[in-house]
């Protein structure tokens, strides 16, 4: 694990062959040669009550707490820049370093991406670009832009793909005193993704999607849909191979390996959601569904609703998420008690349609502090209600898993 200071130094080094995006109020926007840096971070401390599974932020992180205080899950710090270069074209980037795979902080470069801006109705992005899943999605790094200590678990945690390498196109159309907006992305995947002691390559996967969103005052409202192509088979190919070697005799064995290979397999991702913001009062709720071809993940429905309501310096909020999958099935048609290693490719089949299960529901109590300017102090209990059988967003469970862990958090996040 890297120094502060170290991961620090690595990321400066890595931002100077980039720039990056204005977040703030201060940076000038369409100003040519102006030259924005910012940064961004959080500091935290996460104490899952259960000692039998790992909770973390999202699948990208390979450990979690459990039944310790870790700081892992939610700490992060970020650097950004932005160039505009000419009244239209802007160069953009951003670095982070956060818990992820391999359980290492190093550095990785989340945008990097040129914008052409030819009017003020539309916008052209190529490079790489956050992935723009759900509302909101493409920021779940900054955590001072969000009201809670992180975005919802049950409802972004289990969408690990943070950015494409790619393009996207944006057009905006005024509709009296209220906006319409509609963006097309397209791009591949380049990360890996950590499965118990193993990692998953992601890269060459395909993206492509769009959304229409609707503001109009305090009010934005947005539908989204996003379809992945997987290019590469996760990594149980010992199971697989086994599987296809016995197929001569048990032809439903080979079968069933074609239904677990992820490679060339499709996941599609459709979401609805609306926001209020105005004066003291911030409401949110969300709603999403989630298809998967291969039979290695089951398809789930999501959603969640946070309501915070500010007084001075103080934000309390309220919230409550879910997730639900669908079990698949699939039979290897191998006979049990013959030969142990039937057996035990039988076992391996259901563990890995198990392993995708989810089942569960959080209610969520917190308070947000604006103590100083561009300084918040968040306190954060997240009571996580569902089945044993509910694994999907945890790391590390046991046999002992209940299905019920009270998650608490206390985090500062700072912007610069």
């Amino acid at each position: 694990m890297k120094t502060i200071k170290t991961a620090f130094l690595a990321l400066l080094s890595t931002l100077g062959l980039i720039a990056s995006p204005p977040l703030f109020a201060e940076t000038a926007e369409n100003s040519p040669s102006a030259f924005s840096f910012n940064g961004f971070g959080t500091l935290g401390a996460t104490r899952s009550s259960s000692s039998e599974a790992g909770f973390v932020r999202e699948l990208s992180q390979p450990h979690g707490s459990a039944g310790k205080w870790r700081t892992e899950p939610d700490s992060l710090f970020g650097l950004q820049a932005n160039w505009q270069a000419t009244s239209e074209l802007a160069v953009i980037g951003q670095v982070i370093s956060r818990y992820h795979v391999g359980s290492s902080y190093d550095p990785e470069v989340s945008w990097a991406f040129l914008r052409w801006e030819p009017n003020g109705n539309a916008s052209f992005r190529m490079g790489r670009l956050g992935t723009d899943f759900y509302l909101f999605s493409d920021s779940r790094q900054v955590g001072y832009s969000y009201l809670t200590v992180r975005p919802s678990a049950d409802f972004f945690g289990v969408l690990p793909f943070s950015h494409i390498d790619g393009a996207d196109a944006q057009f905006t159309w005024p509709i009296g005193a209220a906006f319409l907006k509609a963006r097309l992305h397209y791009g591949w995947l380049d990360e890996k993704l950590p499965l118990a002691d193993r990692r998953w390559n992601l890269s060459g996967s395909r993206m492509v999607g769009g959304s229409l969103t609707f503001q109009q005052g305090a009010w934005t409202l947005r539908a989204s849909s996003s379809s992945l192509r997987f290019e590469h088979n996760l990594p149980i190919n010992e199971l697989t191979d086994g599987l296809r070697s016995v197929s001569s005799m048990f032809p439903s064995a080979g079968a069933a390996a074609d239904r677990l290979d992820i490679a060339g397999s499709t996941s599609r991702f459709h979401s609805l959601g609306g926001v209020y913001d105005e004066g003291p009062l911030q409401a949110q709720l969300m709603i999403s569904r989630v298809t998967h071809s291969s039979a290695s993940f089951q398809n789930w429905w999501a959603g969640y609703a946070l309501v915070g309501y500010r007084i001075g310096q103080f934000t309390p909020f309220v919230g409550y998420s879910w997730i639900r999958s669908q079990a698949k099935t699939l039979n290897p048609g191998l006979p049990s008690g013959i030969d142990p290693g039937l057996d035990q490719l039988a076992i391996g089949t259901a563990q890995v349609l198990a392993d995708s299960h989810s089942n569960q529901h959080t209610t969520t109590f917190g308070v947000r502090w604006d103590f100083a300017t561009r300084l918040a102090l968040k306190l954060q209990l997240d009571l996580i209600r569902g089945k044993p059988d509910s694994l999907f967003p945890y790391r590390d469970e046991t046999a002992a898993w209940k299905g019920h862990t009270n998650v608490s958090t206390i985090v500062l996040d700072y912007v610069f």
